[in-house]
């Protein structure tokens, strides 16, 4: 068994958990929304819940390719952030804009520091990384814009998670390596790529690093997790859970290796248990991933799952 999640330098409070009628906010901090019937379908489930689902300022501006000015996301991210009356935030869609706004979020910015919490994947990276250099966990789940195309064990997954009940094991294809523990860190490879250094970087010691990725070639693929080796980012890390690389694909007619040719070649040297294949990610079933929480990697049985205490 690797790492002692006692001697662990990221540590994470999970907040307290969601329930019927609690208010959660909708903010758009990425790309500006474009799919208005997933999202409005994705509303509607939360609904179904019993949750109130209220709208948070700006969530259908336009600017460019945002939803809106990096200040009219910024400004909207904090009000449902510092909102006593906000349980948890929920976020529209990815695409591209969270680490524009982590420019002006820091330390310093005017952020309550009781956790809630916020849910979403891809671009939303950022902010589940940058929230978790603060203590603060987060969902590393469906958008609203994706919360719709989830078969039903995934939507009750995500509820499970956010509400506070045990979540059941992820099965995948193991890699060897025995088994880790560790705190779970999930995230959009590329963007998390680009956090590297900076100071919404958490530590990376003794953690289980979730990855995925869509709409990446082989080679990009290649070309970041040389740069995770060149920095020594993989060092001291516990395992890697892989998800989906969706529409990872190579140029018709141009030779190259496969995404998961790479990750093997990238990956399959470090001598810590890793898992593929496991359901989460863009473009398929997106299994509910909590931010911080202890989890157990089997590289043997190809496993993850969480450690309840």
């Amino acid at each position: 068994m690797q790492s002692n999640p006692s001697e662990l330098p990221l540590s994470i409070n999970l907040p307290s958990p969601l329930k019927p009628r609690d208010r959660v906010t909708v903010v758009s901090p990425s790309g500006r929304l474009r799919e208005l019937e997933a999202f409005e379908r994705g509303l509607a489930i939360w609904k179904s819940r019993g949750y109130r689902v209220e709208m948070g300022n700006h969530w259908n501006a336009c600017e460019g390719y945002l939803a809106g000015t990096d200040a009219q996301r910024h400004e909207a991210l904090i009000q449902a952030w510092n909102d006593p009356n906000c349980q948890g935030i929920l976020c529209a869609r990815g695409g591209y804009g969270t680490t524009r706004l982590l420019e002006s979020w820091n330390s310093h910015c005017p952020i309550a520091k009781s956790s809630k919490w916020i849910v979403g994947f891809s671009d939303i990276t950022g902010l589940l990384w940058y929230l978790a250099t603060l203590g603060i966990s987060g969902i590393h789940g469906p958008l609203l814009t994706t919360l719709d195309r989830e078969p039903e064990w995934s939507q009750q997954r995500l509820f499970d998670c956010i509400e506070g009940r045990p979540l059941a094991p992820l099965k995948g294809k193991g890699w060897g390596g025995g088994t880790a523990r560790g705190i779970l860190l999930p995230a959009n490879l590329t963007v998390a790529t680009y956090l590297l250094g900076t100071p919404a970087q958490p530590p990376l010691h003794g953690v289980i690093l979730a990855l995925e990725d869509v709409g990446e070639a082989p080679y990009r693929i290649d070309r970041m997790l040389t740069y995770w080796r060149a920095l020594g980012a993989f060092q001291g890390i516990a395992g890697i859970a892989l998800g989906r690389f969706s529409f990872c694909k190579g140029t018709p007619g141009h030779s190259s290796w496969t995404a998961q040719e790479v990750l093997r070649d990238r990956l399959g040297d470090l001598g810590i248990p890793i898992v593929g294949g496991l359901p989460f990610g863009h473009d398929g079933v997106n299994a509910a991933l909590p931010v911080g929480q202890l989890a157990q990697l089997d590289g043997d049985r190809g496993i993850l799952e969480m450690i309840y205490s």
